[in-house]
């Protein structure tokens, strides 16, 4: 049993133009953002954010003052840091997780008792304390890109950066039938990871470990990967470009592939070109509500 778990929130209401700004502020510090208008066409956006850690309340506060300021324009409401209450986070996804359809995948908690509908892959999917339902947009640009692979591709070596609950990890392993490395620097993520492909008949298929990202030695020993998906941040996918081609399959071997998220569309260009720096180039360019998953090859 997952037990309860403390998170840190951020909260801050900013004028539209000053939104991106103040989430990419935010994306420094917290493991998710999210953001909302608070009355439709009113231009007045809330930006929220989750730490498994108390964050750096002054630079947070700086850093917002400097992006408002570049962007013409000052916050609407201070900035709020509060410890939220311990909440049993598995417990409360399984009660309120509705059934999500992206392609061919059908998504569901474990108190889903129908049967799928026919022809879908399911995943039983209980996220917990790691992120990842597939209701997100970003996690479901990767679902619909990994289908759309699956189509032309075959793959034999698979690594999920940024496992979070596991759920694109199940989602290669039923596509490809293929073991898969999932890694993640949060160890909670990596114990929901094993949870859940237990919960799909896929554990023997994932090894989900704890690591420093690309320094895991599961990870290194696991490598070339001819496909590796990382559904994190803008920030890490471009500090890390260099280490996924070190850890693609070279193209000597007939290359790799590459299924990159997590980033708004207003990164991705900065995204492609740190890559493309490393001798990757572009396949694929998917944007689901704002929010960019990019297909790269070797």
């Amino acid at each position: 049993m997952i037990n309860p778990v403390f998170l840190w929130r951020l909260e801050i209401t900013t004028p539209a133009a000053a939104r991106d700004a103040v989430a990419s502020v935010f994306d420094n510090h917290c493991m998710a953002v999210t953001m909302f208008e608070t009355v439709e066409d009113s231009g007045e956006w809330r930006v929220e954010g989750f730490c498994a850690a108390e964050p750096d309340r002054m630079a947070i506060e700086q850093g917002i003052g400097k992006a408002c300021e570049r962007a013409g324009t000052a916050p609407l409401s201070p900035l709020r840091c509060e410890l939220e209450p311990p909440r049993d986070w598995l417990a409360e996804n399984m009660a309120s997780f509705p059934p999500t359809k992206v392609g061919r995948f059908f998504i569901h908690g474990s108190d889903y008792e129908t049967a799928p509908p026919s022809g879908s892959i399911p995943i039983r999917l209980d996220p917990g304390t790691a992120f990842g339902s597939g209701e997100h947009a970003s996690t479901a640009g990767c679902l619909l890109t990994l289908e759309t692979l699956a189509k032309r591709h075959r793959f034999s070596r698979l690594l999920d950066m940024g496992c979070g609950s596991g759920i694109l990890s199940i989602a290669m392993t039923k596509l490809w039938h293929q073991p898969v490395v999932a890694s993640d620097i949060d160890d909670e993520a990596a114990r929901v990871t094993r949870f859940n492909a237990g919960r799909n008949g896929v554990r023997p298929l994932i090894r989900a470990v704890c690591g420093p990202g690309y320094g895991s030695r599961t990870v290194a020993s696991g490598g070339p990967y001819d496909l590796i998906v990382a559904n994190i941040l803008a920030r890490p996918l471009i500090s890390m470009a260099g280490d996924l081609a070190n850890h693609l399959r070279p193209r000597a071997q007939g290359g790799g592939m590459a299924v990159l998220s997590g980033l708004l569309e207003r990164d991705g260009r900065q995204v492609l070109a740190a890559h493309q720096a490393h001798g990757l180039r572009l396949c694929n360019w998917h944007v689901r509500d704002g929010w960019l998953t990019l297909a790269l090859r070797r």
